[in-house]
């Protein structure tokens, strides 16, 4: 046998025992729960869930409140039986208008992630 193959073969050996030492995922599963307790440690903040929510939800939300608000602000300026479904159609285009906005948005932040 060649040096360089005997070389492999003990690099191989060696490789293979490593994988079954069990020392090492006892090490990885201890190292997984001290993370795990350190997350669980940290107090919940609203803030910071909110800023977790990816835009392409939280957009469309903004619009469907709005689209709510001229629900009910609209019948009052427009005294017509089409004032509610109006406010209806002004609100399903402000949820798409959210989404597509929230989407572009999302776009951007991954652009900028990928970027730097």
């Amino acid at each position: 046998m060649p040096e360089s193959e005997s070389e492999r073969l003990k690099r191989l050996r060696q490789r293979q025992l490593a994988d079954r030492d069990p020392l090492v995922k006892q090490r990885q599963f201890g190292h997984n729960s001290v993370a795990k307790e350190k997350r669980m440690q940290k107090p919940f903040s609203f803030k910071k869930a909110w800023s977790d929510i990816p835009h392409s939800i939280k957009v469309p939300f903004y619009g469907l409140i709005v689209g709510v608000i001229v629900i009910f602000v609209l019948p009052n300026f427009w005294i017509s039986p089409y004032a509610i479904f109006a406010g209806v159609g002004i609100t399903l285009a402000l949820i798409i208008l959210g989404f597509i906005t929230g989407n572009s948005l999302d776009l951007r932040d991954d652009i900028r992630k990928h970027v730097n």
